[in-house]
């Protein structure tokens, strides 16, 4: 089945057979043993491209959640009887959401053994299918027929700039932005990924501003924007106090009013499950509904 999964990962024999040190024909019998079990056909080539069928996407479905049970279950046996929470989120939510909850959560579980991963959705939901991180809480987009889900919250993002910040032009839609140089995270971050596919919907792109500047700290970004290095978009959260304080400002514009979710995933399928919300109803408990956190 391991296997089988580095096919997937690599979609090539070859590749698969050097990551897990055996021969390619020892790949090749793996894939011929399972599909003769199965009795169905895993892949198919098109030309000299190798493509999943439909039973060997609903296989790699399943085997990934087994390998990311399994991982866990591993981990329980040993920990006897201790909690162990191996989770991740994305940096907004680590950074400026989710310390408070968390520790309410560890103040009533104090036996509890947690690990929290900062990283960005993508590496996240790798983490996750490895086995890696029991779930995540993201920002950024995942493929709802591979994880259950529940949202925390609905987040603003906005645009926001220094106090004093001299805009090129009086902005009324983001268009009007373009001639500004843009801070923002690193791609594959849930925080950008919403810019980008925002901008597309109107047939734009990051790379229609003037000048970019990748940075991958939020605290980083914020320090540049308040020294007047440029603008950028950020969850309301993650600015809220630099708006009281009157350092960043939000640039209001008409075509701009995007919410996103916060939502925690985890492997669909998981005999797990029933952990999984428990831990998402407990760190919903005592929620402070007017700061609009989960």
């Amino acid at each position: 089945m391991e296997t089988f999964l580095q096919v997937c990962n690599f979609m090539n024999f070859t590749r698969a057979s050097e990551a897990l040190n055996i021969t390619q024909p020892a790949v090749s019998q793996h894939i011929h043993f399972l599909e003769e079990h199965y009795q169905r056909k895993l892949f198919r080539y098109e030309g000299k491209k190798l493509f999943l069928t439909d039973a060997g996407i609903l296989l790699r479905d399943a085997a990934t959640t087994m390998r990311h049970d399994e991982h866990l279950l591993n981990e329980q046996l040993k920990a006897e009887g201790c909690l162990r929470i191996a989770f991740g989120a994305t940096l907004t939510i680590g950074d400026f959401v989710l310390p408070e909850k968390l520790a309410h959560y560890l103040k009533k579980e104090q036996q509890a053994e947690v690990r929290m991963l900062v990283n960005n959705t993508q590496t996240l939901l790798e983490k996750i299918n490895t086995g890696e991180l029991d779930f995540a809480v993201v920002e950024g987009y995942f493929h709802k027929a591979e994880y259950e889900y529940k949202v925390f919250s609905r987040q603003r993002y906005i645009a926001v700039c220094g106090c004093s910040y001299p805009l090129v032009q009086k902005p009324k839609a983001v268009r009007d932005l373009f001639g500004e140089c843009l801070i923002l995270r690193e791609q594959g971050s849930g925080t950008r990924e919403i810019l980008e596919r925002h901008l597309e919907e109107d047939n734009c792109s990051v790379q229609d501003f003037k000048k970019i500047i990748e940075i991958g700290s939020i605290n980083a970004i914020k320090t540049l924007v308040s020294a007047g290095c440029g603008i950028t978009f950020l969850y309301e959260a993650a600015v809220k106090q630099e708006l009281e304080r009157g350092t960043l400002v939000k640039i209001p514009l008409r075509d701009f009013d995007v919410y996103n979710n916060f939502t925690m995933v985890w492997r669909k399928n998981s005999i797990f499950n029933d952990r999984y919300t428990k831990m998402f109803d407990a760190l919903l408990m005592d929620v402070d509904q007017d700061h609009h956190l989960f």
